[in-house]
């Protein structure tokens, strides 16, 4: 998402580098990754480093990141009112109960583009002229690498993607188009080949996702050429559906290509334009859902995740929440059913009432939206808004209230207070308490059971590596 929200009932109107600090992830080689099922269920819940590395101009005639600083990683990562990140942020995350970020990043103004300006007043970018090139700036690679490694060094799942080189704005270069496919394959396979070779010996905990919300020719939401003449054009949808799936592919074949733990990486690939298909006020809506295919990956079989989108209106709870089983319904029906898992890799609601009339809805269906989606077997990543501005850099949360909503929605009414963390998982035969060992869900685990995840042992949450 850019810094304004959008729905399908309401679309949008509109550093040096930080000295390298000892957080080392693991990098060692596995024999065998863990499937996407298994990611799927170990990330929990996850919240969205929005407005950081994804900040951009936006705009090819108000290019005033480029114009007006000093083009720094720092630069960038605070354009959008947001602190540089340090990793005492995602302790506060884990600590909380959340198990995985997601880092989006938008790599189109750190390329080969010179972003020159003749005056003062003129903030212009003709692409024509000053092209982007393939090749990213390794300051760039390098912060964004680092910000990975504050996230694996907590032990939680980190996405990477490719953000907002798609979406709306006149910037975007990635659309949803056979043609824009055919003339941007070139560059677009080039991003992820870097991208894959500076991370190809990082573990099952970093993820790759091939794009974010990309749009077809007419920047229609919803669905494909909902914004074209009629609401409707068979032509443009059938263009932007098979793009989509050409992308996708793309991003799989070019990942899988560089070998090393890339070879069984996890990768994601989102439907057009991340639509969920929520909604029954057109015949549309579901298209996307129906047209994603799942790309053809032998090498990384069972290694491959679907991601949608969801902002859905809450200011009537309860039509809110009557309509979200239906939604998750469609989603396994339509998507799921294709033969992989599905995570919410954005969620958040689509009006500002929900936020200052009627805080009660928000928190609420927080609560039940990550219920819901649990029971579903799906991922949930949070939009911004938990941890925002000036908050990131003590660390605090932003919205205490709604990160407990979140935090209870999984774990129950009892959050995640008085986890502990043995050292490894055979814990339990260690101390010869296995019979006391139990799931979530309250099935005794055996005592030759290996063990990865939270159980519960005398009445209180134990976290195990």
């Amino acid at each position: 998402m850019t810094m304004h929200r959008h729905s399908c009932l309401t679309l949008i109107t509109s550093f040096a580098i930080l000295t390298l600090l000892a957080l080392q992830p693991v990098r060692a080689q596995r024999t065998t990754f863990e499937s996407a099922r298994e990611a799927v269920d170990n990330m929990r819940i996850g919240w969205n480093l929005g407005n950081t590395l994804d900040s951009n101009s936006g705009d090819t005639l108000n290019m005033w990141i480029e114009h007006w600083t000093d083009r720094t990683p720092a630069a960038y990562e605070k354009a959008w009112g947001q602190t540089v990140v340090k990793p005492e942020l995602m302790k506060l995350f884990k600590e909380a109960g959340f198990n995985a970020i997601r880092v989006p990043v938008t790599w189109y103004p750190h390329l080969e583009a010179k972003f020159k300006f003749t005056t003062s007043s003129n903030s212009n970018w003709y692409p024509w002229k000053d092209d982007l090139g393939t090749k990213v700036q390794t300051a760039w690679m390098q912060r964004v690498k680092q910000i990975v490694d504050y996230v694996i060094s907590q032990g939680m799942y980190c996405i990477l993607n490719i953000h907002h080189d798609t979406g709306a704005a006149n910037t975007a270069w990635l659309i949803a188009d056979e043609g824009v496919f055919a003339a941007q394959r070139p560059r677009y396979e080039a991003i992820w080949k870097q991208i894959a070779e500076v991370f190809k010996d990082y573990d099952e905990h970093l993820l790759f996702e091939g794009y974010n919300e990309m749009l077809d020719v007419k920047r229609s939401w919803c669905f494909a050429s909902f914004a074209a003449d009629g609401r409707y054009n068979a032509a443009i949808a059938k263009s932007a559906y098979n793009a989509i799936n050409a992308y996708a592919q793309s991003f799989v074949d070019v990942v899988r290509a560089t070998g090393g733990n890339n070879a069984q990486r996890n990768l994601i690939v989102s439907t057009y334009g991340a639509c969920d298909g929520n909604g029954t006020w057109n015949n549309h809506l579901l298209d996307p859902l129906k047209q994603m295919k799942l790309p053809n990956d032998p090498a990384g079989q069972g290694h491959l995740i679907f991601e949608v989108h969801s902002y859905p209106d809450v200011s009537n709870l309860s039509s809110a929440k009557s309509a979200l089983p239906t939604t998750i319904n469609n989603i396994k029906t339509h998507l799921a059913s294709k033969g992989a898992p599905v995570i919410f890799g954005e969620w958040g609601t689509s009006t500002e009432e929900a936020y200052k009339n009627k805080r009660s809805n928000l928190l609420s269906f927080a609560r039940y939206f990550v219920e819901q989606t649990k029971q579903a077997g799906m991922g949930t990543f949070y939009w911004m808004g938990l941890s925002d501005g000036a908050d990131r850099d003590k660390p605090a949360f932003t919205q205490p209230d709604l990160v407990d909503a979140i935090v209870k929605g999984y774990y129950g009414e009892g959050g995640v207070v008085g986890i502990e963390s043995p050292a490894d998982d055979t814990i339990p035969q260690k101390h010869g308490e296995a019979a006391t060992w139990y799931n979530l869900s309250g099935h005794r685990m055996p005592a030759n059971a290996r063990l990865k995840g939270i159980y519960i042992v005398g009445g209180k949450k134990v976290f195990v590596k």
